[in-house]
């Protein structure tokens, strides 16, 4: 294994920090090697097993995973706020032959264990197995490594299929693309089973030899201090991540907030990525931090595809270009390429970080590739002045009303601009003359109210530029209590302009 490979020249230098202390690189070879050697019981290789994987966040996540893999192991892991339902679909669907988690994860995992007679190992027990008590398979490019659970958008979730050769194209392609070096410190928050916190923040920081800081859980307030007394240089986000810092940043003290601020600026990067990006978080961001945040695209099933630049103008609600080692076209419903950079076009990648195949399900990878191996996103977009933008997918986020075609993501874009508005979802509802009619949910900023006439005169100008010849909005009041909760909705008005 090439990060194995990796990881060993790092020797002495701090690999992972979490509440309870930090592992070298050398001590998560150590560490690693133990657990492969506990989930192998003297057997020559687990040739590809699945292994469960519940462990908690910080440095025992990283030398279990790795664990895993060193003895030839196939990895799934397990969200910690999984649901029972949740794990025993994973587990069954998986065919998973041994779970691997925490001490304390242990306790919810037992019966379901028990029930389907599976071998539950403890990470902590395992550091008790002699490191080097057998000598641990060859691992290729070829063997899988990772099955990642999709989040069932279209269905119940489908497990993806990475293999190893798939991990380490996708982290070089980010380590070149962002600059990733060993001198490099990033803060994790990102939940463990999907590949926006597995591949880009923990692995790829694992493959330049950087050290990753990992928090239990996000908790606005303490990214904050960790940013002002732990001296980071990497941060990536999901969006709502970024909303939640500012809305703390805004009820701080003005102390805080120049502290903060000053912080924050010292990060060489930060990225954000998994959904749209509205343009006010984008633009308060930069007003506060200096960062110019960097947008990207990518997928369980093709790792990252597209980021703005590193160096280079970032675009607000875009996702940039391919990146390197990735080829993406745009396809139209007839599957031909659609060379109009205007129209909307389904994006289809292909490289050697794309997935090969979704687990036992061949027919819907079958439909999923095209026969030249690009891969269907099933995401719709543009491309100005060679930045890619997204339009939302094409099965839920593609509103088709009175023959044109509307984006959701745009339109959600747009009414977030309200004073009034905090958040929004729009969807599509079935209408016998214009085939959909639009539909916007809405949640109120504490203390505001919304005048329905007045927003019926502002949301039509600001519609207008999208062709949508008939508009219904559901505006819904979600306040938000004093713990900052959101209440039961309130519907206000329907009204059609």
């Amino acid at each position: 294994m090439a990060l194995v490979e990796r990881i060993r020249a790092n020797g002495d230098r701090v690999a992972a920090i979490d509440d309870h202390g930090e592992t070298t690189y050398q001590e998560l070879v150590t560490s690693s090697s133990r657990i492969a050697c506990a989930l192998l019981e003297g057997r020559a290789s687990l040739d590809g097993a699945r292994v469960a994987l519940d462990v908690c966040p910080g440095r025992v996540w990283l030398a279990a995973i790795l664990g895993i893999w060193r003895a030839g192991g196939f990895a799934v892991p397990l969200a910690v706020s999984f649901p029972e339902k949740e794990i025993v679909y994973v587990l069954d669907d998986a065919g998973v032959s041994q779970v691997l988690a925490d001490r304390q994860q242990r306790g919810r995992l037992e019966n379901l264990c028990a029930a389907r007679g599976l071998r539950l190992v403890t990470a902590e027990h395992a550091q008790e197995c002699p490191a080097h008590a057998l000598p641990l398979p060859e691992v290729g490019s070829e063997d899988p490594a990772l099955l990642i659970y999709t989040s069932g958008t279209t269905g119940r979730p489908k497990g993806v299929v990475l293999t190893h050769g798939n991990l380490e194209a996708q982290m070089a392609s980010l380590e070149e693309a962002w600059a990733w070096t060993a001198n490099d410190k990033i803060v994790s928050v990102l939940p463990l089973h999907h590949v926006h916190g597995i591949v880009n923040v923990t692995l790829c920081a694992a493959w330049a030899g950087a050290t990753c800081r990992v928090l239990p859980c996000f908790e606005a307030e303490r990214v904050w201090q960790v940013f002002a007394e732990e001296s980071p240089s990497l941060f990536m986000a999901v969006p709502t991540i970024y909303r939640r810092l500012l809305e703390t940043y805004a009820a701080a003290t003005p102390e805080e907030q120049t502290a903060w601020s000053k912080a924050a600026k010292k990060l060489r990067l930060m990225v954000s990525g998994s959904a749209a990006l509205p343009i006010g978080t984008f633009e308060q961001w930069r007003e506060i931090t200096g960062h110019t945040l960097l947008e990207r695209y990518g997928m369980s099933e093709i790792g990252m595809g597209l980021s703005n630049p590193l160096e280079g103008e970032r675009r607000a609600c875009t996702v940039g270009q391919p990146l390197p080692g990735v080829e993406v076209r745009r396809t139209g419903g007839d599957g031909n390429e659609v060379a109009d950079d205007a129209e909307p076009a389904e994006l289809e990648i292909r490289g050697p970080g794309v997935f090969h195949q979704y687990w036992h399900r061949e027919e819907a990878t079958a439909e999923a590739f095209r026969q030249d191996g690009f891969f269907r996103t099933g995401d719709v977009a543009v491309v100005e002045d060679g930045y890619y933008r997204l339009l939302g997918r094409a099965s839920v986020d593609i509103l088709k009303t009175g023959g044109e075609k509307v984006s959701a993501l745009e339109i959600e874009d747009e009414l977030r601009q309200h004073p009034a508005i905090h958040d929004v979802a729009v969807v599509g509802l079935p209408d016998e003359t214009w085939g959909q009619c639009v539909v916007a949910a809405v949640e109120l900023n504490p203390g505001h109210q919304i005048d329905i006439e007045e927003l019926k005169s502002w949301a039509k100008e600001r519609m207008a530029p999208y062709k949508v010849p008939r508009q219904v909005l559901v505006v819904a009041s979600l306040p938000r209590n004093v713990l900052g909760k959101v209440q039961k909705p309130r519907v206000l008005e329907l009204f059609v302009f």
